[in-house]
């Protein structure tokens, strides 16, 4: 048996150091766009069906946006302040690049939108266990010391980018450019930035450091993989929140623990699979 859990935890360390080196050299880019958009808002207007609008005509009214994006519970909305660009390529299926980032930005405002409702729904079926201290035991049988991770992960996903949003302001660079700043120092080292668009301002990072990246995606298929990512995870927390509605959880550790390998389950494959077509390039 402890042979057994020696080799299960092995396991555990290698998968999580692959996900963790896609997740940091490819999804990190693109959803940290999305991460930081949450504190942008401006003067021209985003409209959609049924959607409310946001101003993003200035840096300033961009972290506005963001920010009441996610006061309104509408995380799903926070892809649309993000601005990748693309090379202006056509695969070999006739999708352009465009296109296929379009379709990771679709996926991700849906999955934002399915972990927005867990979110509100943990909230409310275990308020009482919400920041309440682990005991010591609580902290030895969290084997892998994941538990805190999740539940926060999950309870209140989206707090620190309105938290910050006091903190965080713009610096027009006059150029159509802005400096992204956090207690007056650039987000990330510079590597999170404003840019204005026909559509207003919008966050982006620059394109000429992750085309560099050997993790940022360069074909049809890693952007598909990438969008897989982000569908499998919204399948995972759509199949959380059945159970959820079942009252299969009495605690909310014991939510954080489903939930957690459910995440993990549906990352884990997606990802190595998406480390190996990178490993052949």
């Amino acid at each position: 048996m402890r042979i057994l859990r020696a080799l299960r935890y092995a396991l555990a360390r290698v998968v999580a150091r692959v996900v963790a080196r896609v997740v940091a050299r490819v999804v990190a880019p693109v959803a940290a766009a999305a991460v930081v958009a949450v504190c942008a808002m401006g003067t021209v207007v985003l409209t959609g069906c049924s959607k409310p609008t946001y101003d993003t005509s200035t840096p300033t009214a961009l972290l506005d946006a963001v920010q009441k994006a996610v006061q309104d519970g509408r995380p799903e909305d926070l892809p649309l302040f993000i601005e990748i660009a693309a090379r202006d390529i056509e695969f070999d299926d006739g999708v352009t690049e465009a296109s296929a980032i379009g379709d990771v930005k679709g996926k991700l405002s849906d999955m934002l939108g399915q972990l927005g409702r867990v979110s509100r729904k943990l909230k409310s079926l275990y308020a009482k266990d919400l920041g309440k201290k682990k005991t010591e035991l609580d902290r030895v049988s969290d084997r892998f010391g994941f538990g805190p991770i999740v539940e926060r992960a999950v309870t209140d996903p989206f707090a620190f980018l309105d938290e910050s949003r006091a903190k965080l302001t713009a610096e027009d660079l006059g150029d159509g450019t802005a400096a992204l700043l956090y207690d007056d120092k650039p987000v990330a080292g510079g590597f999170v930035a404003l840019v204005e668009t026909g559509d207003g301002w919008r966050v982006t990072v620059p394109i000429e450091l992750v085309q560099s990246n050997e993790y940022w995606p360069q074909t049809r298929h890693e952007w598909a993989v990438l969008a897989s990512i982000m569908l499998g995870v919204e399948n995972s927390l759509s199949m959380f929140e059945g159970e959820l509605d079942k009252g299969r959880f009495k605690t909310l550790d014991q939510a954080s623990e489903r939930v957690g390998r459910l995440l993990g389950e549906s990352v884990i494959v997606q990802s190595v699979i998406y480390a190996s077509m990178k490993d052949k390039r």
